[in-house]
């Protein structure tokens, strides 16, 4: 490999910590290069810190170039993040310069391996995201009663995000009362909330481009003893999967740890996806932590733990922290209560 050119934003941003939407890395064993067009040069250039910015009118004719100038002959790309299009597109420019295109995964796992393990300045800017989801979600609980819909509580969510430092919601909030709250991704709705509704609310707020999640499920009014029990249940899980998170531990042994519970409960069928995922530049990273998953847990990855029961028809019940693993153990940094909250 002579050298890469790295094209999606997120991988850009990470890169570079400079966000542009029409801009690519140039990467040989010599220089680095950021390459994009006139809207974007001026404020990249303020950000750039020494690295090598250009300004293309012709991207063909830069990366051409580029190509020429550094004898590249074989060149790696995001496989996973690339269009059959694009692929064509750049074999092109490639085969115009004597150069081919090596269709290989390599890159895409390279860079994915490297932003599971969270550097100090990372972290520090998930736990600020983590804090606006939290103190909103507080904010927003005495709102929440009888009457008031899905669709508005969303809302006022994503408003008290960005009015404390969010850049936006990391995703489309998930707020789903009643029989919604069986569905694991519901969308809200204009459907108001009733008393005696379990109300599950999946949150994040993104700051300076690194995202934060979390999940609570709390009862409107009054709670049924099958709500409960299952609350308690998928609590428990929740607790089991903690108690093994740590450095080293496989993450299908955490996940594991929590499908047990939930399992020998009698729930089985009723929890269908994974009991967690990496976060970071994106809402869903690697690691996964699942039944089928080969990842083995390392300090500064930074992951979710959410085991859910789903009664199709009736109700849901999730809850989901977002934790550090660390040298010793984890740090979880979801610090809002878990007990069922009624309100």
């Amino acid at each position: 490999i002579d050298a890469a050119i790295i094209s999606s934003e997120v991988n850009t941003f990470y890169l570079s910590e400079i966000k542009f939407s029409n801009g690519y890395i140039f990467i040989t064993r010599e220089e680095f290069y950021i390459l994009v067009d006139f809207r974007y040069y001026e404020s990249t250039l303020k950000k750039s810190n020494g690295l090598t910015v250009l300004c293309f009118d012709d991207f063909k004719e830069t990366i051409a170039r580029l190509i020429k100038k550094h004898k590249a002959t074989n060149i790696i790309m995001e496989s996973n993040r690339i269009s059959l299009t694009r692929s064509y597109y750049f074999e092109s420019i490639f085969d115009s310069c004597g150069a081919k295109l090596i269709k290989t995964s390599q890159l895409d796992d390279a860079l994915e391996s490297m932003r599971t393990i969270k550097s100090e300045k990372e972290i520090e800017k998930i736990k600020i995201a983590q804090e606006i989801s939290q103190e909103t979600f507080l904010r927003t609980l005495p709102m929440i009663k009888e009457g008031i819909t899905e669709r508005d509580i969303a809302l006022e969510l994503e408003i008290f995000m960005k009015k404390n430092g969010a850049e936006s919601a990391a995703f489309d909030l998930i707020v789903a009362s009643g029989k919604n709250s069986s569905l694991p991704h519901a969308e809200p709705t204009n459907k108001p909330v009733r008393k005696g509704d379990l109300l599950t609310i999946d949150m994040g707020a993104i700051f300076e481009g690194y995202n934060s999640d979390m999940t609570r499920t709390i009862a409107v009014g009054e709670v049924s003893d099958e709500q409960r029990e299952v609350y308690n249940i998928v609590l428990a899980a929740q607790e089991s999967a903690l108690n093994v998170l740590a450095s080293g531990i496989s993450a299908k042994e955490v996940d594991d740890a929590a499908r047990k519970i939930i399992n020998r409960a009698g729930y089985k069928d009723c929890f269908g996806h994974a009991v967690g995922h990496g976060v970071g530049l994106e809402i869903h990273e690697k690691p996964s932590l699942s039944p089928k998953s080969n990842f083995t847990l390392k300090p500064y990855m930074v992951v979710t733990i959410e085991p859910g029961i789903y009664i199709r028809g009736k109700f849901g019940v999730r809850i989901e922290d977002m934790v550090l693993i660390t040298d010793n153990g984890f740090k979880n940094l979801t610090s809002l209560e878990k007990n069922l909250i009624i309100v």
